[in-house]
């Protein structure tokens, strides 16, 4: 394949400008088998003249666009500048100027990393080229122990904090780098190398709202944490596994546990569901939120029966198979000796490649974590109660504690109708508070709920409501 032919697509990142002087490494060793075979020295020392892609869009920060266009003139990069959407770009340019690769720096974890190896073809309906993503593996601490080792510039909004950047909508400095003086009223932040544990490299990614310029996340019943003062946000996911709960044979008890401890500790549970006993439910349910969440809580169909797919769905949603595990298997053999069938014990096959185990001296087994996805293995509240404690008090526990949620409730006997629009105008006031509302039976109160991060505002939101209506329209109402 000629020079020519391959592309690289750079957005001023630190995953690119990692793979940027990867390539500018490649480029100067072709360069220079190529010249002294000619009799010449080599003179690409700096220059790296490879088509470069740059979608520009009109939500990036003015840094990176900066950024790009200083690297590009720095290193003489061929650079091309689409402002279409991605597809539509990529199609115009094929069309153009045909290239057979592109070098893409996916990490693991990024949201579009999902069954893509170092070579993947480009995806269905999608122009015909080969995805190449030579730092797939690389880890958030390999990016930056090669940044700083090799002492490249990078982009200045790394160092006020911001450690995975997207657009202006969705991007905040990553709260867990804040070093907030209580004299001062300006938030200030470490560098995003300073950050001890890259599974939080996404923390400070707000979920999307919807823009012109981009489909961005929010949460859809309020708590906008768009701003940099809403940072402290992480959201989990809860899927459970189990024909007996969509049979209605059994209630799912754990689901609902895990919401209120997950709520405790300051995360918020964007998602629950229940799927079948079927290795292919499971691996769609966690393909879909591995990516969105930060954390994936996974239980039921954990054991030897046939119903027990939960691993094989967790393998299959990573793209791994499934291999034995001697340190998992060694646990097993303390714990049900050698009644195991074959070669192996087939309930220690795990995730290949992904799988930590997590070791709690008063678990019997250890708990399997596969990447961001947690399987526990508690079939009732009392053995959920025993596993979620032996995950906090882990040394590397992957459960950060956050800011807690400030929660106001209010009860009231008006009418939905005479409500309706004052809540409504309400949640346009406070974005950052989620103004939730139910009714244990329609004859009974209507009960408003205040939750956020932020006492002041949760209960200032309660009061302008109650403001509204006559003196003894509401009361105070505990959940508990």
């Amino acid at each position: 394949m000629r020079f020519e032919q391959v592309a690289f697509s750079f957005n001023g990142g630190k995953d690119s400008t990692v793979l940027l002087h990867l390539l500018r490494a490649g480029y100067y060793l072709h360069k220079e088998k190529i010249n002294y075979s000619n009799g010449n020295q080599p003179d690409c020392m700096l220059k790296c003249p490879i088509r470069t892609i740059y979608f520009e869009c009109p939500c990036a920060f003015p840094e990176i666009n900066s950024f790009t266009y200083e690297t590009a003139a720095a290193y003489d990069l061929q650079l091309e500048i689409m402002r279409s959407d991605f597809k539509s770009g990529l199609e115009s340019l094929l069309k153009e100027k045909p290239i057979k690769a592109i070098f893409l720096g996916t990490r693991i974890g990024d949201p579009n990393a999902v069954g893509q190896e170092q070579f993947s073809p480009s995806s269905t309906g999608w122009p015909p080229f080969m995805r190449v993503n030579p730092i797939l593996d690389w880890s958030y601490r390999d990016v930056w122990a090669f940044i700083l080792t090799c002492k490249v510039k990078y982009c200045s909004l790394y160092d006020q904090g911001y450690t995975s950047i997207g657009s202006i909508y969705d991007t905040v400095p990553n709260a867990l780098l804040s070093t907030a003086d209580s004299s001062s009223t300006k938030e200030n932040f470490k560098p995003a190398y300073m950050l001890s544990d890259g599974r939080l490299e996404r923390a400070g990614r707000a979920k999307k709202i919807s823009s012109k310029c981009e489909s961005t996340h929010v949460l859809s019943n309020g708590m906008d944490n768009t701003g940099a003062h809403r940072s402290s946000f992480l959201t989990a996911s809860i899927i459970a596994v189990g024909d007996e709960i969509l049979f209605g044979t059994a209630e799912d008890q754990i689901g609902a546990t895990l919401c209120q401890k997950l709520y405790a500790t300051g995360w918020q549970v964007a998602h629950i569901a229940v799927v079948q006993n079927d290795v292919d439910s499971v691996a769609e349910e966690v393909e879909q939120r591995k990516s969105r969440d930060d954390i994936v809580f996974l239980f039921g169909g954990l054991g030897p029966l046939h119903s027990d797919v939960s691993v094989a769905g967790v393998a299959k949603a990573f793209g791994v198979c499934l291999a034995p595990d001697e340190e998992f298997e060694e646990s097993l053999r303390h714990l049900i000796g050698d009644h195991c069938t074959g070669d192996h014990n087939e309930l220690a096959l795990l995730p290949e490649g992904i799988t930590e185990l997590l070791h709690h001296e008063t678990l019997p087994v250890p708990l399997i974590k596969c990447r961001n996805v947690i399987i526990f293995a508690a079939t009732n509240i009392c053995e959920l109660e025993t596993q979620w404690e032996c995950l906090l008090e882990l040394s590397n526990t992957p459960l950060v504690q956050m800011a807690p949620f400030i929660s106001k409730h209010l009860s009231t006997m008006l009418s939905d109708i005479e409500t309706a629009q004052v809540i409504s105008k309400l949640r346009m006031d406070f974005p950052d508070i989620y103004i939730g509302c139910h009714r244990k039976s329609r004859a009974g109160p209507l009960i408003i709920s205040f939750v956020g991060k932020n006492k002041i505002r949760v209960e200032l939101a309660a009061e302008k409501l109650s403001r509204r209506f006559h003196a003894g329209a509401f009361c105070e109402f505990s959940c508990d």
